[in-house]
């Protein structure tokens, strides 16, 4: 078992009103899997990417990383596990926008303490890996959507992280780029990549091999793909 999230709940105070954007969430995931977290607005997907990505901390409950419970880790102690075992995939991109691609992707290794000599070696070979060795030295700004999105997962793969979490991948896409953006999360996956992704499309959600159906901040269903 990779990450298990054991009786997680994420509730929030509004005044006098108690949100439960989580609620009793039991939850496992083993090495080399593509789950998809689905459901509507609302439903507490995007708040259980948070908290088991380590963004948010839980309101009750218990996270446990590769055996070890990382509940209670300070902001220092999160901030250095998500560096070092965590690759995030945003749907806006949140690329640094003046920096070059291969700046960006070699954002995770500066935090690292990585050397300079090292984050360049690294960075163009991940790039390259992308398809985009030829735009190492182009900004955002000189990037298509989809090209965007691959320096984003060439950053989140750049420590080669224990989970990929990936937030609506798709999202700010056009059909082919996001197609081709799927078919490469489907290649990482394939290389032994565990993925956790949200989305809201029951298409995207199909190339996982598990999906999981969100509803009032808790899990209404896990199933397996028909593909597995």
């Amino acid at each position: 078992m990779l990450l298990k999230l054991d009786t997680v709940s994420k509730h929030y105070h509004m005044g006098s009103t108690l949100t439960k954007a989580l609620h009793k969430v039991n939850f496992e995931v083993n090495k080399g899997e593509f789950i998809a977290i689905m459901g509507p607005s609302g439903s507490g997907k995007s708040t259980f990417l948070q908290v088991a990505s380590m963004l948010a901390e839980p309101t009750t409950g218990k996270i446990i990383l590769k055996g070890k419970d990382v509940t209670d880790y300070n902001e220092i102690e999160r901030a250095h596990l998500r560096n070092k075992e965590i690759g995030f995939i945003f749907q806006q991109f949140n690329l640094l926008p003046k920096t070059s691609a291969l700046d960006n992707a070699a954002l995770p290794l500066v935090y690292a303490n990585v050397s300079y000599s090292e984050q360049i070696k690294r960075a163009t070979q991940i790039l390259e890996k992308v398809g985009l060795g030829d735009k190492l030295k182009n900004t955002p700004a000189q990037l298509s959507g989809g090209q965007q999105q691959r320096v984003a997962i060439a950053r989140a793969l750049i420590n080669d992280p224990a989970i990929i979490f990936a937030d609506e991948p798709t999202g700010n896409l056009d059909t082919k780029s996001g197609q081709e953006i799927m078919d490469m999360l489907t290649q990482l996956h394939s290389e032994g990549k565990t993925i956790i992704m949200v989305t809201h499309e029951e298409e995207i959600a199909r190339c996982a091999q598990r999906q999981i159906k969100f509803k009032d901040g808790q899990i209404i269903s896990d199933t397996k793909s028909k593909k597995t």
